[in-house]
């Protein structure tokens, strides 16, 4: 149990409380997921009131230091507090394996110079070149609506929006049609991304339970009942840690709670593409109250940062100020080049190119990885793996890195303390080569098996 030794009295007291939380946080006083006093007990060990040890707990909550789980008490988050973002934990040294960021293949995507020269042989240079409306130019938006009725989504030009990337368009929508202190329901384990996001608009995220097919509609309705819900953010296919996919009853059942609660829904659906079933999008199941996201970073060239927004009437205006006060626009040009990939077919032929090349390196890394429990979906970019219970993710995130290879580990997905699991996440897309996969992965069993443990010679 915390004890908290010293403050700063020349500051208010729940502040003092609350930057001797992170101070103790950061020093690794305090661990992840690590039980804090209750009010009462905060108030009693630092001689304030409980409504002054309230005011602390909630301005670190406010920091990302600490949540509160009802009827369970206020823990440590599980990132302590720090950025969500998965780039940070990438390493650019020469010689480190890369297995923890989801990188698009690159690889197998063909020289984009071709597609270059001809855009800047046609007239739609100059105009793509020019401001334009936030919503992105009407040419985009019709190509945008072709991708995601590929998926079932019902668009048009009039519905879509172009934004600079899923990242940019989760900004503009928690932007445009939330307010600050609003609670939206995730998956506990959920992109980090997105944590980071309503983390900088002020937004609290509930985390709900999972299990293999991804949220369960009723602990999704013990959360709507326990808190004033507006939103709720979700993937159905391949579901980013859990490779988790929803069956079609699933879905339907989810829909049934959203309704019931009023929720607007956020679809963020970056790994349709390579999902291996026909199942109605969520979006299809309640279009007046959805928002729907189609990223094409992960599909062909992620260095265009274009996405596609769905949304229903009453809140595209709202999306598209968003886009006017973050980047007033999304840059046309890079629409122009991720339109013309899409339009010729080429987007369809990296696809294909990038299945092909993850079933090979699956193959190779589910034969490895035999008796250790897994979940992989066909054509998913990366694997969630169970670790044996000698191991904690953060400890083999730490042991992995300092043996040359990055892997990922749950906390960086956990949104609530309940239990944080014991999984790290494996890309199977980021490694140069199948050679380097394969080395990588050899490296990972080593460290699992403490093979590699430093041995401590006494004399």
């Amino acid at each position: 149990m915390w004890e908290l030794k010293i403050i700063d009295t020349d500051k208010p007291l729940y502040m003092a409380i609350a930057e001797a939380l992170e101070r103790d946080i950061r020093s690794g006083v305090l661990s992840a997921g690590e039980k804090l006093p209750t009010h009462r007990e905060l108030a009693q060990k630092v001689g304030v009131n409980v409504t002054t040890a309230t005011r602390a707990y909630n301005e670190a909550e406010k920091r990302g230091l600490v949540t509160a789980v009802v009827g369970n008490g206020t823990f440590v988050t599980s990132d302590l507090g720090e950025s969500s973002s998965l780039l940070a934990a990438g390493h650019g040294d020469k010689g480190y394996i890369e297995m923890g960021l989801a990188l698009p293949l690159y690889s197998v995507e063909p020289d984009i110079n071709q597609v270059l020269k001809k855009i800047l042989n046609s007239k739609q240079l100059n105009i793509s070149m020019q401001y334009t409306s936030p919503q992105g130019l009407a040419s985009h938006r019709h190509v945008g609506a072709q991708w995601v009725r590929r998926f079932g989504v019902c668009a048009n030009a009039n519905n879509v929006i172009v934004t600079s990337g899923v990242q940019h368009a989760l900004h503009c929508i928690l932007l445009g049609c939330f307010e600050p202190g609003n609670r939206i329901a995730v998956d506990y384990l959920t992109y980090p991304g997105f944590k980071a996001a309503a983390r900088r608009c002020g937004i609290k995220l509930e985390g709900v339970m999972m299990d293999h097919e991804g949220m369960i509609p009723s602990e999704l309705e013990a959360v709507c009942k326990r808190h004033n819900m507006k939103g709720i953010y979700i993937s159905a296919n391949l579901q980013n840690p859990t490779n988790a996919t929803m069956s079609e009853s699933r879905r339907i059942e989810l829909i049934r709670v959203i309704q019931k609660y009023d929720l607007l829904l956020l679809e963020d659906d970056l790994y349709r593409f390579l999902a291996d079933n026909e199942l109605p999008e969520l979006t299809t199941l309640i279009p007046e109250k959805s928002i729907y996201i189609a990223g094409v970073a992960k599909a062909f060239y992620a260095g265009l940062r274009t996405a596609f927004v769905v949304s229903p009437r009453q809140y595209y205006n709202k999306i598209c100020q968003a886009v006017v006060d973050t980047v007033f626009m999304a840059p046309g040009i890079n629409a122009e080049i991720a339109c013309e990939c899409i339009n010729s077919g080429l987007a369809d032929v990296i696809i294909q190119l990038k299945r092909e090349e993850i079933s090979r390196r699956a193959s190779i890394a589910v034969e490895m990885l035999q008796g250790y429990e897994l979940s992989w979906a066909p054509y998913s970019m990366f694997i969630w793996l169970k670790l044996p219970d000698e191991w904690n993710s953060i400890q083999l995130e730490r042991a992995t890195q300092e043996n040359g290879v990055n892997v990922i580990a749950s906390d960086k997905f956990t949104v609530s303390n309940t239990t944080l699991p014991n999984y790290i996440r494996i890309s199977l897309t980021s490694a140069d080569n199948t050679s380097e996969l394969v080395k990588g992965i050899d490296i990972l069993l080593r460290v699992l098996r403490h093979e590699n443990d430093k041995v401590v010679h006494v004399i």
